[in-house]
């Protein structure tokens, strides 16, 4: 295994302690936010409190998978744990998080989906690099690109197989469109945009879908079918003199925001995109609002085959369409730098062990039985000595943490661990892998950065929606290099190999 070099955690802020916002009305709620303070093996039960998104105590399904691992990591580990979940308020949670740890509530476990940064900056992270050296399953089961990012920011723990957005559409939908077949062979941007006209000028939904396509508040999700054909392949695009340019202030970056533009002004692009959060994304989805979304490859895109099937029949089932082709072809390159997202432990947690011990035993073949497969007789059976996987499984069961590759069980799998869609986006994302050249961004530019992606933000969503005429497409570029991109692109050409 990788030897790491540990990186230095800032010196520790002093944070004033709140009481938890958690409201499962355990006497643990009233002590403070950073666990019992129980060392491990006292006997005494010790508390971790954890934040993850969907994840609450009104959640009745959240409440009982954490109610059964205190029970497996009491019998398993001889570990007595008491999990307390810690309960945010409705939308973004990015940012209700950042409010929550700003505020001086710092749960033991924290589930980031952005925003780790500063507070690693802060020092409010624990570097898990020393906990992970030591583990007895944790370091087995970590991929290559899960090593890379560890080891330039130790901070975030993500064990989960690569797995961009996919775009997926109806199975009887794809299949009455005359158009499908050429997708399917060859995947030109011209060849999407026939199947989206045709599939929202046939609606073979019965007067649905109303638009092709829609996405979750921004372009993200739509990039990862279009950016690499539009030769938007990294982040950092090397130029004919070798230098290399911001791709979002690229050509490329123009003549995909024109393509864009089109789809909007034909009706084939969600004219809510910009609003729409995740959940009405789906609901659009499934309801037939939307022919095509984008999923996480793998696991999520069964669990959408799943609803949708529940919702519209058999045929109803999903199809995974491939990225489009041009310049090049892909769902976009895998940042190295860092996780995304991922789970950390508080610096501030007096049961910093405690919680790896946690991740740790979610990482061992028992631990793997529970979190990755459900529940004995409800998500699978023991048959003939081995694991069968049902419907529920598939369609409803998720893993809240660790994925590895390679599923390790004390009982060997009769079935397969994901269903068609699932598999066939994964194969699809080891495909087209190729690895980023961003980096981590100095503290220096942080404020800088954050301020052009914004501007970035604002521009482009004009010119998609016609507020600006892409013409002035120079006037964006140079705002973004006013507004601090002169100095990052002088560093990104000093710092990129």
């Amino acid at each position: 295994m990788k030897k790491w070099n540990s990186i230095a955690i800032a010196a520790a802020m002093a944070v004033a302690m709140t009481a938890c916002s958690s409201n499962s009305g355990t006497p643990a709620a009233n002590q403070g936010n950073t666990g019992s303070a129980q060392p491990e093996g006292s006997g005494q039960p010790v508390t971790l409190k954890i934040v993850y998104k969907d994840e609450g105590t009104a959640n009745a399904a959240s409440v009982r998978f954490f109610g059964e691992l205190e029970k497996a990591l009491a019998k398993d580990e001889g570990l007595n744990v008491k999990f307390e979940l810690v309960d945010l308020a409705q939308g973004s949670y990015a940012e209700n998080l950042n409010l929550l740890l700003l505020g001086g509530t710092i749960p033991d476990i924290i589930y980031f989906q952005g925003g780790d940064q500063q507070m690693a900056e802060q020092g409010l992270l624990e570097d898990l690099t020393p906990y992970i050296n030591k583990s007895k399953y944790v370091k087995d089961i970590m991929e290559p690109h899960n090593i890379t990012r560890m080891t330039s920011y130790p901070y975030l723990l993500w064990i989960k197989p690569l797995a961009p957005k996919a775009p997926v559409v109806r199975e009887d939908w794809f299949e009455a469109m005359d158009s499908s077949k050429a997708l399917t062979e060859n995947p030109t941007v011209d060849n999407y945009y026939a199947f989206f006209k045709e599939l929202v000028e046939k609606k073979p939904g019965s007067g649905k879908p109303a638009y092709a396509l829609t996405a979750a508040g921004d372009i993200a999700e739509i990039n990862t079918i279009f950016n690499s054909a539009f030769g938007l392949d990294k982040t950092w695009i090397k130029k004919d003199d070798g230098t290399f340019e911001y791709a979002k202030i690229s050509e490329g970056e123009k003549e995909k925001l024109a393509f864009y533009n089109k789809l909007y002004k034909e009706g084939l692009l969600d004219p809510q995109f910009i609003t729409k959060q995740w959940d009405t994304k789906e609901d659009a989805f499934y309801k037939g609002e939307a022919g095509v979304i984008t999923g996480t490859a793998g696991k999520i895109l069964d669990l959408y085959n799943g609803r949708m099937q529940d919702l519209g029949g058999a045929g109803a089932k999903l199809v995974v369409l491939p990225p489009a082709k041009g310049v090049g072809q892909g769902f976009g390159a895998t940042d190295v730098t860092k996780e995304s997202r991922g789970l950390a432990i508080s610096s501030q947690s007096k049961n910093k062990d405690a919680a790896f011990h946690v991740f740790d035993y979610l990482a061992s073949p028992k631990g793997q039985m529970l979190d990755r497969l459900g529940y004995e007789n409800e998500d699978y059976k023991i048959v003939d000595g081995k694991i069968e996987l049902n419907e529920n499984y598939y369609n409803n069961w998720y893993a809240r943490f660790w994925e590895p590759v390679n599923f390790k069980s004390d009982i060997p799998l009769k079935t397969p661990l994901l269903g068609e869609p699932g598999e066939k986006s994964l194969k699809m994302a080891s495909e087209y892998y190729t690895e980023d050249n961003n980096f981590i961004i100095p503290e220096q530019f942080v404020a800088n950065w954050d301020a052009m992606n914004n501007l970035y933000k604002e521009y482009s969503t004009d010119f998609i929606t016609g507020k600006k005429d892409l013409s002035q497409f120079g006037q964006f570029v140079e705002a973004w290099n006013a507004a601090g991109g002169t100095e990052i692109t002088k560093y990104a050409n000093k710092t990129i190999k």
